[in-house]
């Protein structure tokens, strides 16, 4: 027999794993993974506003480009109908009349509280990063680099970290850092050696799971359960710094031999 959760479980199992009134959550999840939910999504995100009320955010991706270039193109983005591909509380926190999301075709957040429009404002904007869907998806100015300055609570409802969108924040940091250490001059061409504009080619793409791991015993995550559905979070400030500081230590360990033969020819062009 099925779990039956309800908004007071949502909001217990946000606050068991660290959110505090006022506090800026995003969260990924499966609705399925909880078993039956009284009301359905829309319990899930009213559950995890009230986990950070009095004064909290409530932040989910709502990601539209679905990795298919020729069906989803990117001047075909529509910031109040494309729908998100990610999941039913994807799709109702998109549509909730109380959500702001950011523009942004790959890789835009919808939000929900008073600081909702700063989160999902100017979505692209400052120096951009390479990423392999855009240069503008984890900008300076991105909800992506915004939870990171703001040590929002990531957390995930039933999905492993391979769904974690921050982690390709990560890599997009991770890969600036190397071009970054060359001349001006060699930058552009080595990047475009890369995934650029949703094309195939070598990245820095790390397993999710097993950076979990090593992240959990660090003590960097706290784990709870909703329904039948195991829940974790983390704050984003520590995991990214940690996450960075193990890619740096063993790049070995964590690339594909393709994008390892990328980072010798940079760091032979940076010596």
């Amino acid at each position: 027999m099925s779990s039956e959760v309800g908004r007071t479980d949502i909001a217990a199992a946000f606050r068991e794993l660290g959110a505090q009134p006022g506090d800026i959550l995003l969260f990924h999840s499966s609705l399925k993974s909880m078993g039956h939910v009284d009301g359905g999504p829309q319990t899930v995100i009213d559950g995890a506003l009230d986990a950070v009320a009095p004064g909290g955010t409530v932040a989910v991706p709502t990601l539209w480009y679905n990795g298919k270039p020729l069906e989803r193109r990117e001047e075909d983005f529509d910031l109040n109908n494309s729908p998100a591909w990610n999941g039913l509380v994807a799709e109702t926190m998109r549509q909730d009349p109380r959500a702001v999301r950011s523009n942004h075709f790959s890789h835009s957040v919808s939000a929900i509280g008073p600081r909702a429009a700063e989160l999902a404002d100017s979505h692209g904007a400052g120096r951009r990063f390479p990423s392999p869907w855009s240069e503008t998806a984890f900008a300076e100015v991105s909800p992506w680099s915004k939870l990171y300055q703001f040590n929002a609570l990531y957390a995930f409802i039933g999905c492993t970290m391979n769904s974690c969108t921050m982690k390709h924040w990560i890599e997009s940091r991770y890969a600036a850092g190397l071009l970054d250490r060359l001349p001006e001059a060699e930058r552009d061409r080595c990047r475009k050696q890369l995934a650029y504009e949703r094309q195939k080619a070598p990245w820095c793409f790390f397993d999710g799971r097993a950076m979990h791991r090593r992240l959990a015993a660090q003590g960097l995550i706290r784990t709870a359960r909703l329904g039948e559905a195991p829940v974790f979070a983390f704050r984003t400030r520590p995991m990214v710094d940690a996450a960075l500081r193990e890619l740096a230590r063993d790049p070995e360990k964590w690339f594909s031999p393709a994008f390892l033969e990328w980072r010798k020819t940079i760091l032979d062009l940076i010596h």
